[in-house]
Parts: structure tokens; C-alpha cells; sequence
């Protein structure tokens, strides 16, 4: 143990190393690897894997929060989802990064709004189907007029014998592949949803399974080639190629890839968060060869959701290095929508959360009012339109007061007040605490009202009617 201890000599310097070419403020921090390739061993035998060609990739997010979220709520209306629909277009924008969403075709409601989204016009997301792996739901598609399809063929055991009741797996098997030929036969390119994966026989049935529809794809013309969603419906995926099968993620693609011909462009990751791994699943799953990482709304699925959308747009620019077309201001009017419509959301979620970037922390504070990179993630103004807050309690001290302060009257540069010109409203609020024994933060309005009273100097230079007409 001691022959690998080493020292390492202190690099002095006087000016900071901020990062710069990986923390750009105007961008979520960007993704960086080695140059060279990564040697990772796939069933003993050492197999390369450069994660920088996902730079290269046409990688994309795809999205399913009409079909799996709504397994987690109340059903939209149909005004609801068209509205969805068209920010997540203006979100993923031109070069449609968000690449296609799915639909449920069984309900009168279902096919109005996919009519009604389709009216648009717009390319992307292309509006794809659901349906089970029967010839009648197969009906469905063709009356919908569709180019592609999501197919549920379960690939457990679990599924195959306990819940659909085949009497084998060929029988399975059979019946799967009789749907896709009727696909073929449409005119229909079929996505088959390999449900339950990580918990499937992946030797004695799904490579097999995937080899039979590749072999199938070769008789057809390559828009029809079947694409493969890998399932991981109860979370349990993970994330290393050491892991064994069927729960590593990089050996169910390499085998998929490399051993079935499953190219790249046509595999796609759909994850849950049972174990709190979901979005790192999502771009382990990118990162491993496949290009497709599915996800909804705000993560919203079924029992704990999805990879959330907008989680992996901002992986997506951070591998990428840019923001690629993709309109990241759209995420907060998403929020506020699906606030409108009665759909919670944790205060502390990430991005859209109504407090996911305040402090309550005076120290934090601190640093923020010296400089906001200190304490945030990236530019959430610019990005987001949601600027660094902070929220008063006995633990925010003078520095959060004055940043509050400084923002509430909207101080720049040398304007900017310090925190000794606050003690004031510092003595008022550490009196509400220290003297009426207040629990709760105190609210902006709260705020607003003692700053005019205690501060009236800077209340009628920067907020009388005259300034605010000036």
C-alpha cells in the first residue's frame, strides 16, 4: 500500500484557476472525458469504449410523458397535452433534440389530441403510438395513420409466464414477431419495448428475441427496421459494465450492438427511479452506444417516474458543449404551466423547484452577493430566467438581508449597497426570531413592508412613482 502513496507539491498562485473550459457560466458545466479510450471488461475480455464520440452521435431525448405520465396522475385534457406538445417542440427546437413523444391510441380523447398536435405542423417531437403487442391494438395504429410505433413486448419471465400467461417462451416469442410482421405490412416502422429487462433471462430469451427481429428487419426497407427501447421498469439498472447481467446497463447495450447488429440509432433507454438512479441511467445508457434516452415531464411516471426531460436536455448540452438550438427558457414556462394546472412540484426540485436556487444560508449568501457563481449552479438567469434568491430566516445573517436588499431594488455593479447599511432590517428580522420566537421564514411581502419603513432613504430613490416613471 505505502509504494503507491505519492506526494504532491502545492502549485502556489496568486490569481484563482476558476475552470474556465469546464464551468462556462452560460452553459450547464460541461462533460468532459479522456482523450484516450476506456478499457472496461464485458464477459472477461477487455472491450474500448470512447465516450467522446457521443460529441459525434446524433444522441437525442425522446419523450413519453403522454403515455407513462399519465400513468402517474389524473388524465390531461386534451388542451392541456396540445399545449405541452408545442413548448416541448420550441424547447427541444429546429434540430429536434427531442426527437419523437408516444401516444395512447385507445380513447376517443387519445386520437383528438394526436390530431390536435400533429395540426401544429411541427417536425419534432414526431408524434409516434403505444400499443400492446396484439394484432387488434394494431388496428388502432394504422387508423391513426402513424409512421411508428411502441410495442409492449415484455421480456421477463415474470411477464411472459406469470402475467400473459404464454404457455412457453417460443409461444411468446411467436406471437411478439406476428405483430411486427404486421407492421412491416403497414408500412409501420415497430419499436419494441423490452419491459421488464433488467430482470429478463437475457442468454435464454432476449438475445435470441432481438436476433429473430433483427433478422426480420434485414427483409424490409430500412425505415422499417425495428427499433428496440431497452425497459428498465423496476429500476433496477446499473450503471457499470462490471455489474452482471441482466442489471448492467453497458453489457445490455454492448450485447444488443455488437453481438445482435442493433446499431446505435435505433436503441433507446427507458428508465424508472425505483433506487434513485434514473437520470444517471439515462446518460450511462448515451454514453454506452445507445443513441435514444427516454424520458417525460418533470420525471413524472409511473410509481416514482421517469428520467425527467428536461434533466437530460441539460446533460445533452453539456455533452454537446452547446445549446444546440435547444431553447432552455421554455423549462420554467413549462413549470409554471404545469403549476397552472395543478400539478405539484417539490420546491426544491432541480431547475423548476420555487426554491431550487435560494439560500437560507448565510454563509452561502455571502458568497453569492460577492459573487453568484460561487453559490450557483450556472447563469439560471440567462438560462432560465430564474435569478439567485434567498430566503430570510435566523440562519440567513446580513449578508443574505443585503442580497435580498440589492435584488428587490434591482442594485448593479458600484449601486450595490453592503451589508452594513442593512443593520436596520438585520435588527428586525433577528428580532422576530430572538424575541416573538418565530419559526417560519419571513416572506417577501414581509420584507417589502419593513424596507420601506425602515429604509426610506432608498425606498424613494429607487422605488417612488417619480423614479419609476423616470
Amino acid at each position: 500500500m505505502s509504494s503507491q502513496i505519492k506526494k504532491h507539491p502545492l502549485i502556489d498562485t496568486t490569481e484563482p484557476n476558476h475552470i474556465e473550459d469546464t464551468f462556462d457560466y452560460d452553459l450547464p458545466p460541461l462533460i468532459k472525458f479522456e482523450d484516450h479510450p476506456v478499457t472496461e471488461y464485458i464477459d472477461g475480455k477487455p472491450v474500448e469504449f470512447d465516450f467522446n464520440s457521443v460529441k459525434e452521435r446524433d444522441i437525442v431525448v425522446t419523450d413519453t410523458t403522454f403515455r407513462d405520465g399519465q400513468q402517474a396522475r389524473p388524465p390531461y385534457e386534451i388542451d392541456q397535452m396540445v399545449k405541452i406538445y408545442d413548448m416541448m417542440a420550441r424547447l427541444g427546437g429546429p434540430n429536434g433534440v427531442i426527437r419523437q413523444t408516444e401516444f395512447f391510441l385507445y380513447t376517443k380523447n387519445d386520437r383528438e389530441t394526436l390530431d390536435k398536435c400533429r395540426e401544429l405542423g411541427h417536425k419534432y417531437p414526431e408524434c409516434t403510438g403505444w400499443i400492446r403487442a396484439v394484432k387488434a391494438d394494431f388496428r388502432l395504429v394504422k387508423e391513426a395513420g402513424l409512421k411508428e410505433t411502441g410495442m409492449l413486448t415484455s421480456s421477463s419471465d415474470y411477464h411472459i409466464f406469470d402475467k400473459l400467461k404464454f404457455k412457453s417462451r417460443k409461444e411468446c416469442m411467436d406471437s411478439y414477431c406476428e405483430v411486427v410482421d404486421a407492421a412491416f405490412e403497414a408500412g409501420v416502422r415497430p419499436r419494441c419495448h423490452l419491459e421488464d429487462l433488467t430482470r429478463a433471462d437475457i442468454d435464454g430469451f432476449v438475445l435470441p428475441f432481438v436476433d429473430r427481429l433483427m433478422e426480420m428487419s434485414r427483409q424490409v426497407p430500412e425505415e422499417l427496421a425495428v427499433k428496440v427501447r431497452l425497459c428498465d421498469t423496476m429500476g433496477f439498472g446499473i450503471g457499470s459494465p462490471n455489474a452482471e447481467l441482466p442489471r448492467s446497463i453497458p453489457k445490455l447495450i454492448y450485447k444488443l450492438n455488437k453481438e445482435c447488429g442493433v446499431p446505435s440509432d435505433r436503441l433507446e433507454w427507458h428508465g424508472h427511479n425505483d433506487f434513485h438512479k434514473v437520470h444517471t441511467n439515462a446518460t450511462t445508457a448515451w454514453l454506452y452506444g445507445c443513441d435514444a434516452a427516454n424520458g417525460t415531464l418533470f420525471g413524472i411516471g409511473e410509481r416514482t417516474g421517469n428520467p425527467p426531460v428536461e434533466g437530460s436536455i441539460m446533460e445533452y448540452i453539456a455533452l454537446k458543449g452547446g445549446l444546440c438550438g435547444i431553447d432552455t427558457t421554455v423549462i420554467t414556462e413549462m413549470a409554471e404551466y404545469m403549476r397552472s394546472i395543478d400539478l405539484p412540484i417539490p420546491e426544491n426540485y432541480p431547475f423548476v423547484g420555487k426554491h431550487f436556487n435560494t439560500t437560507r444560508a448565510g454563509i452561502h449568501a455571502g458568497g453569492l452577493r460577492q459573487n453568484e457563481r460561487i453559490y450557483n449552479i450556472f447563469d439560471t438567469t440567462k438560462l432560465l430566467g430564474r435569478p439567485p434568491k434567498v430566503a430570510i430566516t435566523d440562519k440567513t445573517g446580513a449578508d443574505g438581508i443585503a442580497l435580498w436588499v440589492n435584488e428587490f431594488f434591482g442594485l448593479t455593479g458600484d449601486d450595490r449597497i453592503s451589508k452594513i447599511k442593512i443593520h436596520k432590517l438585520a435588527r428586525w428580522v433577528l428580532d422576530q426570531y430572538e424575541v416573538e420566537s418565530r419559526l417560519t421564514s419571513i416572506s417577501d411581502q414581509e420584507l417589502e413592508t419593513q424596507t420601506r419603513e425602515l429604509m426610506p432613504d432608498l425606498w424613494a430613490k429607487y422605488k417612488s412613482p417619480a423614479t419609476a416613471n423616470a
